[in-house]
């Protein structure tokens, strides 16, 4: 069966990674762009401030909008609801993702709506259930982020943090709610890979809300550090005495907004149990958009090729987490060790 794919931000770094390897893999999709830009052959001019231009989704017959560009409004979501189109959805930071979630259930459901926001395109949830079998059974996630500013980066995470680092985002601890802020409360972590110990600083991403509110697993936290340790202590630092709050956003803007020509990206996960510790660590030589866009089209193939119902969902629930792990290693640039 032929497939109409529209990635919206698709002149993006993360969007035009999605179509590359989406193209590669799946070379008898048709795959659309849709930009500001846009305007001849599978260029669609779409504009997500604008529902006026989204009328070429509908003339053009796609099956499927991947957003990889943020809609803070949600006029895409509204419209493929609309419409009955599938919907993936790789951009949203926690409190976009929680207003579009509750928008979306609150409407009648037509078609499959993804959201896979969570740390790069959503897969950190799906492998956490490598290491249990009953997610029952987890008393604790951990995740640690290990960014290199060296790494090649969009500019929405730049943009996510210079408006949100100076504010509280919430962490799990027996299901109570922490306020707490980016680039506190250090600890050291031994990440794999040659890293070795790392100061690592509270860091806010989807999964926490992913993993408590949807999961219920009632322990969650999320700490990241960077590849230079004193960018990392000067963060931290910055935050100790609220820097971040005198500083205008165009300045935070230029603190984050680095992208350097690529690096390594990695992430660790540890589950804690009743019978102990399971850890995974992840690697991605070719960096973060790479996996990002990896996983954005291993939800997308899923979508394809499996009869999941009209629903809404996140990610990680479209896939067995077993399958998901061994798709994973099989790309040549992602490199995987679990370890107690």
């Amino acid at each position: 069966m032929e497939h109409n794919i529209l990635v919206v931000g698709g002149n993006g770094l993360v969007g035009q990674t999605i179509i590359r390897i989406l193209k590669s893999r799946n070379p008898h999709a048709n795959i659309f762009t849709g930009g500001r830009k846009g305007g001849t052959d599978n260029h669609l001019k779409i504009d997500v401030t604008d529902p006026a231009t989204f009328q070429i989704i509908k003339e053009n017959k796609i099956d499927l909008v991947i957003l990889s560009v943020n809609d803070k409004e949600d006029h895409i979501l509204r419209f493929v609801m609309e419409n009955k189109i599938d919907y993936l959805d790789i951009t949203k930071p926690t409190p976009d993702l929680v207003k579009a979630y509750t928008l979306a259930k609150s409407r009648e459901t037509g078609s499959r709506i993804v959201f896979s926001s969570g740390w790069m395109g959503g897969i950190v949830n799906g492998l956490v259930k490598t290491l249990s079998s009953r997610t029952a059974d987890i008393q604790e996630v951990k995740l640690f982020v290990y960014y290199s500013v060296k790494d090649l980066a969009g500019e929405s995470s730049a943009h996510f943090m210079a408006e949100n680092v100076a504010k509280p985002f919430i962490r799990y601890e027996n299901n109570r709610q922490i306020p707490v802020k980016h680039f506190l409360d250090s600890e050291d972590f031994d990440f794999s890979f040659g890293i070795g110990k790392r100061e690592v600083y509270n860091f806010d991403v989807p999964d926490l809300y992913i993993l408590n509110q949807i999961e219920k697993i009632p322990n969650v936290s999320v700490k990241m550090t960077y590849n230079s340790k004193f960018i990392t202590w000067l963060l931290g630092a910055f935050q100790k005495v609220r820097i971040f709050n005198i500083l205008s956003l165009k300045e935070r803007k230029m603190i984050f907004g680095s992208s350097g020509n690529g690096d390594q990206s990695i992430f660790e996960i540890v589950v804690k149990t009743k019978d102990g510790n399971e850890r995974l660590s992840l690697q991605s030589t070719k960096g973060q958009a790479e996996l990002t866009a990896l996983s954005a089209v291993l939800h997308t193939e899923e979508l394809l090729m499996n009869s999941h119902e009209n629903n809404i969902y996140f990610s990680h629930q479209l896939h067995q987490p077993s399958l998901l792990l061994e798709k994973l290693k099989a790309y040549g640039s992602i490199n995987i060790k679990r370890s107690k």
